[in-house]
């Protein structure tokens, strides 16, 4: 078991604490924010420039003007390390990194911005419902957010979805629930807080991001960390479809939630018949589990049906989660850059019964792509291959080509094209090149958008933004 950090607040102040990862998206900010405010003696670290912080060191210096001890930008020294008391460290960095096995030699306690919410909310005695999977879990995470701020009228939303909530914890009152989506990597570092939830929900589980896990099992262990340390009392929901999870061991009580055969909702085995995903503005079947899941979680702590159905009507999806951004000469394009698994990617697929041109690809996190690439054999008119997996999508591509072609040479006729890009504004060219009247342009990458991309909130915005030059660009014939 590693170190514990104080379990009180207030025993930060004047700690000797190394943020390690500021990053770009709000997180490293609000925690520097945090342990400055609780009178930590605060050093910040990160392999990036300057110039690629610039944005959160302007919001550090300027309009908060935090004071502190040290800050190291384009590497790290030992110095940032050696005489620190607690390590704040972003939850991307591998638990192979030089630095967290130093600490960890010196027994220096590892939490992330993550735990340090998790720590105030347990102090001040909020309710937490926690959602990890390895698909669903953000759009979960929301539907019970949207399911729980109707009934309750409070609730708060926030962990992997971005941004922090920290900054929100004197807005807080006791007792108000808070819904966090919690991924592989914060459970991982969450170890020696032992998080305890009122309710949680595990979505599914299939093998990802294994480039940082390395073997299944160590993925699968930092998963189950969620329900691990659950109290008697605690409500678990498992997804009854999903045999890698629904039998994995509980402390809570236990709530199942699946999809029939008729595509109705089941919770605890008792159907539900509402016409849910057009109450939402969800597209595509796969989303009928997190509406389930959400559901499930919300019945168990009281929530009655009609005011769900309320909930439901309310709810805004979230962006980069098959999100429809719009329409051009009969072409409509959808942001679904968050699939990062081809689980989920082969899912959004799946949604729609019209032609297809596919943007796919990019960083290689291990996953098995055979699937994927059967998949869009089957479903796309064609494909635009992106990022490091692009040779190997290619390859598996072909494989299936030369396999099919072999059984059945009638099949040729209706093969996928693709083609390489070598860069994203090349990709959307080509997939508009290629479009006609009716076709899906469908972002949904199946991978990881490191190398060409910050992150898959970057990637589909680079999306939307390519969509808006093509509107400008287009005429009413323009491909007609």
């Amino acid at each position: 078991m590693a170190p514990c950090f104080p379990c009180n607040p207030e025993a930060l102040s004047g700690k000797r604490i190394t943020l390690m990862g500021l990053g770009t998206f709000g997180g490293g900010v609000a925690a520097a924010e945090y342990l400055v405010n609780c009178g930590a003696r605060l050093t910040i670290t990160d392999t990036a420039s300057e110039e690629n912080l610039i944005k959160s060191l302007d919001h550090i210096r300027g309009e908060l003007n935090l004071k502190l001890e040290r800050c190291t930008l384009g590497g790290h020294v030992e110095e940032d390390f050696r005489d620190a008391e607690l390590l704040v460290v972003n939850p991307a960095v591998r638990p192979g990194n030089p630095w967290i096995q130093y600490v960890r030699e010196k027994s220096i306690p590892i939490t992330t911005e993550l735990g340090l919410l998790w720590n105030e909310l347990r102090w001040k005695g909020m309710k937490v419902a926690a959602v990890t999977g390895s698909n669903g879990k953000s759009t979960t995470s929301a539907l019970l957010h949207a399911l729980f701020k109707e009934h309750f009228g409070t609730a708060w939303l926030g962990g992997n979805l971005g941004g922090s909530l920290l900054s929100d914890l004197l807005l807080m009152q006791k007792g108000d629930w808070v819904v966090l989506e919690v991924s592989s990597f914060q459970l991982y570092y969450l170890e020696s807080l032992q998080p305890t939830t009122d309710v949680a929900i595990v979505t599914n589980f299939s093998p990802n991001h294994l480039d940082w896990h390395q073997i299944v099992s160590h993925y699968r262990e930092s998963k189950q960390r969620l329900i691990e340390y659950q109290n008697s009392d605690g409500i678990t929901v498992l997804n009854v479809d999903d045999s890698a999870s629904c039998d994995w061991p509980t402390r809570g009580e236990r709530h199942l939630f699946g999809i029939s055969a008729t595509d109705e909702l089941t919770i605890n085995g008792e159907e539900i018949r509402f016409p849910v995903l057009e109450w939402t503005g969800l597209k595509g079947r796969h989303h009928l589990a997190n509406i389930a899941a959400a559901m499930t979680a919300a019945q168990a702590v009281g929530v009655p049906l009609d005011t769900m159905q309320k909930g439901l009507h309310q709810f805004e999806p979230l962006p980069h989660r098959l999100q429809w951004i719009g329409e051009i000469n009969g072409r409509d394009f959808y942001n679904d850059s968050l699939a990062t698994t081809p689980e989920s990617a082969m899912a959004a697929l799946r949604a729609f019964d019209r032609p297809i041109i596919l943007l796919a690809g990019g960083s290689d996190k291990g996953s098995d792509l055979e699937p994927f690439a059967k998949e869009i054999r089957t479903r796309c008119k064609q494909v635009i291959l992106m990022g490091d997996t692009q040779v190997k999508l290619a390859e598996l591509i072909n494989q299936h080509r030369t396999s099919e072609v072999a059984l059945v040479e009638s099949l040729i006729e209706s093969l996928v094209d693709y083609s390489i890009a070598n860069s994203f504004s090349e990709a959307m060219q080509s997939a508009w090149d290629a479009s006609q009247v009716g076709d899906i342009i469908l972002l949904s990458p199946g991978c990881a958008s490191y190398g060409w991309f910050r992150d898959f909130r970057e990637r589909g915005e680079r999306f939307v933004e390519q969509y808006q030059q093509l509107v400008t660009q287009s005429t009413p014939d323009r491909l007609d």
